[in-house]
């Protein structure tokens, strides 16, 4: 991307609402925006890579309930551009498809400001795709063609051709046309497109949320109803619909339509929430901690200053080993100082972890918790061994208290801290109120104390009834049986992988015998 200078306006495609099929260069966009200008149907996560200090401004455009008209949209992004920000414009789809990008487009020319056109996976081909439903087939059509269903019903005269859809066009693609579905089959069947013509109506496609509606011309008004879909929705007329049977996959996901809280700190999150999403849920950050360094470095400063008198070097976490290494490498050194140590990890992410710096555990325990170090301990003489264990602020006594009385020296070390946060807590809690989330997962003790924390005592039992509590092992399950939580499930395997099979055991249908 080339270098700017400030007032510079960016009309973006943010895709179809899976985060995942935003284009890269829209990523960068968002990243380097002073001001996001964004649409009801642009996924939100896409705005968790907007930088700390961005000005993040919602515009509506949901299916004639705008939250600002055109027009003031176009003057909103002209505002902030004159004051010399780099405004990027984030539309759901893209720009150019039936998304008034060029309207946008042309006021941004008119006032002189300079403007870059960054092309979305639109709705129109990526809504079908994951229903099953290829546009174009060998064997049924190679002409397709895009339509707005959003007319007026009530015009004069259209201005679309129906006779030439109806009779000329193999596939036929419909945004914004679940108000008028009865107009489209009317008009469609009146023009001699045959009634029993397959038709698909995809609704949030591409989500979590997708649901997919199948029919024909003379009865998919009847199904849709019945339903109760609603827009936004893509509807597909032709007989590509019928290869839906065999080609269904995303539906197919076992989680998918379940909304799960992901409560962990939002800087690991992330493998958390790209295993739940494979699997189809819709996940929702609600992150109860912020992990940060302690506030004072000194007595891990002078732990790695005097490294050379230690023996062992043991991590309970991944943020243990990041917070050390980072102090490390700000120290001046590297990890030839800590070739003469013997190291252990409480599982295989931590292990991993610390692997990318170099350094091979000589100690993994089979289940992760502090009790199974100390186990894995137990063929080992560390009497008069030194130990380093730096670790978080507030922590388990058991792993200090047994390598001690075994007959070693251990230095507990403050490596970083969990500082609890109150985002977005009225969201939260209108979402459990409306009883629109299935599970919460845990991913340790703090995120378990942070969660109760969030909500009003009087009415903890109520705002979470019927929700399925997912813990990631028995520590973090003890401390929410503790907090007056029932846990439905806890991890065999204390891992984020180990989560979610738990999860996916409990929650998904089991096959008919």
């Amino acid at each position: 991307m080339h270098n700017i200078k400030k007032g510079f306006v960016y009309l973006v495609g943010a895709g179809p609402g899976d985060p995942g099929l935003i284009t890269v260069k829209g990523l960068e966009c968002i990243r380097k925006a002073d001001v996001v200008i964004y649409d009801y149907l642009a996924s939100p996560s896409l705005l968790n890579h907007a930088g700390e200090n961005a000005e993040l401004i919602y515009v509506g455009k949901k299916g004639g309930d705008h939250t600002l008209s055109q027009e003031g949209i176009n003057a909103l992004i002209v505002e902030k551009a004159k004051t010399e920000c780099i405004v990027t414009r984030l539309k759901g789809g893209d720009p150019f498809i039936f998304g008034r990008g060029a309207e946008e487009a042309e006021v941004l020319i008119k006032e002189g400001i300079p403007f870059e056109i960054v092309p979305g996976v639109t709705s129109v081909i990526a809504a079908p795709a994951y229903a099953g439903i290829p546009l174009t087939h060998r064997k049924y059509t190679s002409a397709v063609a895009f339509v707005t269903g959003h007319e007026d019903p009530r015009k004069a005269e259209s201005s679309i051709d129906w006779e030439s859809l109806a009779k000329g066009i193999g596939t036929l693609v419909f945004l914004m046309g679940v108000k008028n579905l009865p107009n489209i089959t009317r008009r469609l069947t009146q023009h001699g497109k045959p009634a029993d013509t397959p038709v698909a109506l995809v609704h949030w496609g591409t989500t979590p949320r997708q649901v997919t509606v199948t029919g024909t011309l003379d009865n998919i008004v009847r199904k849709v109803q019945k339903a109760g879909l609603k827009a936004p929705a893509i509807i597909v007329v032709g007989e590509v619909v019928n290869l839906r049977k065999i080609m269904k996959w995303y539906e197919a996901r076992p989680l998918l339509g379940k909304r799960i809280v992901v409560t962990r700190a939002r800087a690991q999150a992330s493998d958390l929430i790209g295993q739940l999403s494979e699997l189809g849920a819709e996940c929702l950050e609600y992150p109860t901690i912020k992990v940060e360094p302690p506030e004072d470095w000194s007595p891990l400063d002078r732990a790695i200053d005097t490294i050379s008198g230690f023996d062992w070097l043991v991590f309970t976490s991944v943020n243990g080993v990041k917070y050390f290494f980072e102090r490390l490498f700000t120290l001046g050194k590297d990890v030839r100082v800590l070739a003469h140590l013997n190291t252990a990890a409480i599982g295989p992410a931590t292990a991993d972890k610390l692997f990318q710096f170099g350094l091979k555990c000589d100690i993994i325990p089979d289940s992760y918790r502090a009790e199974s170090v100390v186990k894995a301990f137990g063929g080992r003489d560390v009497s008069g061994n030194k130990i380093l264990l730096p670790r978080a602020e507030k922590a388990r006594p058991v792993l200090q208290t047994e390598l001690t009385q075994m007959g070693a020296r251990v230095d507990e070390i403050t490596a970083y801290r969990t500082i609890a946060i109150r985002d977005n807590v009225d969201q939260l809690k209108k979402q459990l109120e409306e009883n629109a989330i299935d599970v919460i997962t845990f991913t340790s003790s703090s995120t378990v104390t942070n969660f109760k924390s969030l909500l009003p005592e009087d009415d903890f039992d109520n705002l979470i009834k019927g929700v399925t509590v997912a813990s990631i092992g028995p520590i973090t399950t003890d401390t929410a049986l503790n907090l007056g939580f029932k846990v439905h499930i806890t991890a065999e395997s204390y891992t984020i992988p180990g989560l979610c099979r738990a999860i996916l055991d409990y929650v998904a249908p089991k096959p008919e015998k």
